[in-house]
């Protein structure tokens, strides 16, 4: 229909004056957004009016661009404090985007009417509605759930009549309902029908304890649930007989919001509109409808309200924040079936039942094309039984629990959070306002050919491919300007080194706001996140773990323009902090930062000279360090020089190894340091090879001798064999000093011992602990089941392994 038709269906209006008519509809209810869009077009509006922030109207041309796809959002927020912020989403189908879609197609004047952004913000009140009417309706009617009465009465049933039935409710709901006094000068004033004002008298029904009534008398032939359509619906439930409610409150906010939408109206009507179409949340609808009156009390109430500056948008949104279990006020509780029932009007049922069985099967669950049909028979089954035109969510869901989940709530909790839910992800247009941040980011998105889901993904990177190692600098930027896109996780995937890196990618529409939180640190993501991690490293506060730890993610995002501030601040920080304990935790990760640095190109000789730096001052200090500890700070050491001594083994540097073995020698001898430690050195020497198994021996014999402790002697073999097993499976000579000693034990000690020895051996794996029991049954025998532990080997079975592992790596022997 052209806007010329639309201009000839006003001039053939009956009345020949203006006609406003109010659609009350439910946020985010498809049938409800069939009925608006059916009613549109019979009204054949020339002005629309839409529940929405006023100061949004210039963003309403972009819902026709192209590239924009509910669920979106608006969004509002305060450019010097971004984190105030608001939301109004839409989905395809929610009644309000209908509406605007309408317009856009038609050409038919759009604005939004209620409160602005600015007074929102401001007020740091949240916009939508504050109380839910229809819980009140489903209970007249006879649900104890408001979505299964709403499923039942509007989703099933579409009705382009229903809004005048649904008013009416409403309005009888709203009739006796108690307001929230507002103070305006100079008298206390409320609003009588004709919109005048009018002074406020106290009443016997004023008294908190009042409760609203509603009629609620059924034919004795028909319930609601047997009607044909909504009108009828509701209309059965304002005829029933009175039942006694809780009382309804109108709070303040929401009679501030319903005189500005009033303002809304006589503007628009004051601007020449014949035909002006209000679409606004249901419970409204009563204060919209009928004549406006006098706008002197909608003024007043309005008046003096506090005011902010307000940036608005459009931003991509999802499903699951549509529902009421992510805490959205006005979320329903399956976005992703009223999805469904609003863009599959063909044999709705079978399709759904078809998806539901998709979703099962990719989770490897057996369902066949005979579980589908006899899924849909028991949903219209059931839908027959309860008298409804068709199955609904609750019948569709039975039916899924009972044929394809076989009763399994698991299974059915799948179907739920994928389909029921859903996590579909709108997009906005291109040129949509954004700050600059956010539109580099969006460039460097699609140069790296990723895509934003709301549905995690893992992301497998190679990073030896250069595209690759963009993603990855991407990413690493954005955690660093706390928008946490992707999450560094294990990967299922056989790893090739520090040349892969896994991620898990899962995209949240308040990464938003997140962004315009960040923009404040630059207009690229690179130079945000430079800006950002330099501002970080200079707080007093800052610790060389702290500056580490900053340092090596800066490396990884390849923020060259931050490394070189990182460095010069580690070195300071590093000269200053005399605690060897902290340059000894920083350690690990400033290797790990030169390994990364070398796959990923980077020039690392700075770098290089720090860690050497701290290498030296941590060797010089250790032992001070290690002396005078107790069991829980040796414990927390130990794990320490276990970092740091891997750390420095895969560096691979000559200098750097032989500095740490020499540390290690040195704690070694002593017999004044917390046996964990001295065991711990001992083990580290003797994998490094430089202490073999009979000075091993030795040191483990004298550790065990009469003139220590029985706590000591097992703090010792506990840093000595933590965490390896397979030495005391191949080494008898020391199996057998142990087996030794615990027998030689008295009770008492043995008791003394046993924590610090269960926590040792319970460490082992299973297998190692049943080669270690088996040895010491056997007596000491090797665990190797033909042979003497004479040292020889079996050349030809050596023979066989070594052509098989020869075959399975493809070389010749």
């Amino acid at each position: 229909m052209t806007q010329a038709q639309h201009g000839a269906a006003d001039r053939d209006s009956e009345s020949g004056g203006p006609q406003t008519r109010v659609f009350g509809i439910r946020h985010h209810g498809p049938g409800s957004a069939r009925s608006l869009r059916l009613a549109l077009e019979a009204f054949q509006p020339d002005t629309i009016l839409i529940e929405g922030p006023a100061d949004a109207d210039p963003l309403v041309g972009y819902v026709a661009a192209e590239g924009m796809t509910p669920p979106v959002a608006l969004l509002a927020y305060v450019p010097d404090a971004p984190a105030k912020a608001a939301f109004w989403p839409y989905a395809v189908f929610s009644p309000e985007w209908q509406a605007l879609d309408y317009a856009a197609e038609y050409g038919v004047p759009v604005r939004f009417c209620d409160l602005p952004a600015t007074m929102v913000l401001a007020a740091e009140e949240e916009p939508g509605d504050r109380f839910d009417p229809l819980t009140e309706l489903a209970a007249a009617g006879g649900y104890d759930d408001a979505e299964r009465w709403w499923d039942a009465v509007v989703e099933s049933a579409p009705d382009a009549t229903a809004f005048d039935a649904i008013t009416e409710a409403m309005g009888a709901l709203r009739e006796s309902a108690e307001q929230d006094a507002i103070e305006l000068e100079p008298i206390d004033a409320m609003l009588d029908e004709q919109g005048a004002v009018v002074e406020h008298e106290a009443d016997e029904h004023d008294s908190p304890a009042h409760e609203a009534t509603i009629d609620l008398r059924p034919d004795d032939d028909a319930g609601v649930t047997g009607t044909n359509s909504v009108a009828e619906a509701t209309s059965d439930v304002i005829a029933l007989e009175p039942i006694r409610l809780e009382p309804v409150r109108i709070d303040a906010h929401t009679l501030r919001r319903e005189a500005y939408m009033r303002q809304t109206m006589r503007k628009a009507l004051k601007d020449g509109a014949v035909r002006l179409a209000v679409v606004c949340g249901a419970w409204h609808a009563p204060a919209l409808a009928g004549k406006l009156g006098p706008a002197a009390a909608d003024t007043r109430l309005l008046k003096g309200l506090p005011k902010t500056k307000a940036t608005l948008t459009w931003v991509p949104w999802t499903h699951s924040r549509l529902s009421t279990i992510s805490g959205y006020g006005a979320g329903i509780t399956s976005p992703g079936w009223y999805h469904h029932l609003f863009t599959e009007t063909e044999r709705p049922i079978v399709r759904w039942l078809t998806k539901v069985a998709g979703v099962l099967r990719a989770h490897d669950l057996p369902v066949s094309s005979a579980h589908i049909i006899e899924a849909v028979r028991l949903a219209d089954a059931l839908a027959a039984m309860r008298d409804r035109p068709l199955a609904g969510l609750s019948e569709v869901t039975e039916a899924t629990r009972a044929v394809m989940c076989a009763g399994d709530e698991t299974m059915l909790r799948l179907v739920v959070n994928e389909l029921v839910i859903g996590e579909a992800l709108g997009t906005v247009p291109e040129g949509t306002p954004t700050v600059p941040l956010d539109a580099d980011l969006r460039a460097r998105i699609r140069t790296l050919r990723m895509k934003q889901e709301a549905l995690s993904r893992v992301l497998d990177l190679d990073l030896r491919k250069e595209r690759e190692v963009e993603r990855s600098r991407l990413l690493h930027r954005l955690r660093v300007l706390d928008i946490p896109w992707g999450t560094l996780t294990t990967s299922e995937v056989r790893g090739t080194g520090t040349f892969r890196e896994t991620w898990t990618l899962e995209w949240r529409p308040e990464y938003a706001i997140s962004i315009i939180e960040a923009s404040r640190w630059g207009t690229t993501i690179r130079t945000a996140a430079e800006a950002k991690i330099l501002d970080t490293a200079s707080r007093e506060d800052s610790t060389v773990g702290d500056l580490s730890a900053a340092l090596e993610v800066a490396l990884l995002a390849d923020l060259g323009g931050a490394t070189d501030g990182l460095i010069t601040r580690l070195e300071s920080a590093a000269a200053l902090d005399h605690d060897i304990t902290h340059l000894l935790a920083a350690l690990p990760g400033l290797i790990r930062t030169l390994r990364y640095g070398d796959v990923r190109g980077t020039d690392t000789k700075a770098l290089a000279h720090v860690a050497d730096g701290l290498l030296v001052r941590v060797c010089a200090g250790l032992p001070g360090a290690v002396t005078g500890l107790d069991t829980g700070a040796a414990t927390e050491l130990r794990g320490m020089l276990d970092a740091a001594h891997t750390a420095i083994h895969t560096r691979d540097d000559g200098w750097a190894t032989g500095e740490w073995l020499g540390a290690l020698g040195k704690l070694a001898d002593r017999d004044d340091v917390h046996g964990a430690l001295v065991g711990r050195a001992v083990r580290l020497l003797c994998d490094a090879g430089i202490i073999d198994e009979i000075d091993s021996a030795r040191r483990l014999s004298a550790a065990l001798s009469v003139g220590n402790t029985a706590a000591a002697k097992a703090a010792w073999v506990d840093g000595f064999l933590g965490g390896r097993g397979l030495l005391l499976v191949h080494d008898r000579e020391l199996l057998r000093l142990i087996d030794d000693w615990l027998r030689a034990l008295r009770e008492d000690q043995f008791v003394e011992t046993l924590p610090l020895l269960r926590r040792t051996f319970g460490a082992f794996e299973s297998g190692e602990r049943r080669a270690i029991g088996q040895a010491v049954r056997d007596g000491g025998a090797t665990a190797i089941r033909n042979g003497e532990d004479d040292g020889s080997f079996d050349v030809a079975r050596g023979t066989i392994a070594l052509r098989a592992a020869a075959e399975i790596l493809g070389v010749s022997v």
